[in-house]
């Protein structure tokens, strides 16, 4: 029994992520447009009409831009929540009334052979959630877009065997940078974007269970670098004795490419 993921693109510029298990699979947002979504599951092998549903994790334009198209042209039922529903119906276009399908924040259930939980997180949108998606003994968790890591969110990724984390921006970059300040605060506060720091420090509370790696998301591409996202996770990770590559694999997602297809199973993520 494995999972099979990947991030088709992570940004501020779109996000779309990729999962399949058993010859179901699943996309979490689509915030490209549709033709560009299309192109990317082609490139790793899938095609459009394989995917049972898109979840849609909150209202923003770079998570929902490409949902409406991709719903008409292959018939894709789309799930979101019914505050999410309501922000985003007149934003892409007419569904059909059989794809409009609501799930409730906290809510556990069933899809595409997956047992899946829409968990709350913090950020300035209607209800915004992070998924977990389990199967037998794997779990992965996907929490992009939040502003702190609040004991709920911890809760909800403690033991996922992968996770996919949002780390948004270097702090300096960011306060230095030519954001207007209003921006900067929005993306610095609770409701905003998770810094590095704040994402190794979450990191570094999780080590120790079963995570065996993380995929870092969402890099802004004004206030961050790939790599110091990267060497600065790995190094608070380093820090407390955690033997990064070994204990857990931390690796990078992006904004205009596809990443690693990971293949996760129980016992070891390749």
């Amino acid at each position: 029994m494995s999972i099979r993921f990947c991030s088709l693109s992570s940004g501020s510029s779109g996000n779309c992520l990729f999962l399949s298990s058993g010859g179901s699979s699943v996309l979490v947002d689509a915030g490209l447009s549709g033709k560009r979504v299309a192109q990317l599951l082609n490139q790793i092998g899938e095609s459009p009409r394989s995917v049972a549903a898109i979840l849609v994790t909150h209202d923003h334009i770079d998570h929902i831009s490409g949902i409406g198209v991709l719903s008409r042209r292959f018939d894709i039922p789309v799930f979101a929540n019914a505050a999410t529903w309501r922000a985003i119906e007149d934003k892409i276009g007419e569904i059909s009334p059989k794809n409009i399908r609501e799930f409730s924040t906290g809510s556990e259930f069933d899809l595409a052979g997956f047992d899946i939980k829409a968990f709350p997180i913090s950020h300035d949108a209607a209800d915004p959630v992070g998924f977990t998606f389990c199967k037998g003994n794997i779990k992965i968790s996907v929490a992009n877009d939040l502003g702190c890591v609040t004991p709920e969110v911890e809760r909800e990724l403690k033991d996922s065997s992968f996770i996919m984390l949002e780390a948004n921006h270097d702090t300096e970059m960011l306060w230095v940078g030519r954001y207007p300040w209003y921006l900067k605060k929005r993306i610095a506060g609770d409701r905003g974007h998770l810094s590095n720091e704040d994402t190794g420090a979450a990191l570094l509370r999780l080590a120790g269970g079963r995570t065996k790696a993380v995929l870092l998301g969402h890099l802004s591409k004004e206030n961050n670098y790939p790599l110091l996202a990267l060497e600065t996770v790995r190094g608070i990770l380093s820090q407390e004795g955690i033997e990064v590559g070994r204990e857990m694999h931390i690796d990078l997602s992006f904004r205009d490419k596809i990443s690693r297809i990971y293949t996760i199973t129980d016992r070891e993520v390749y």
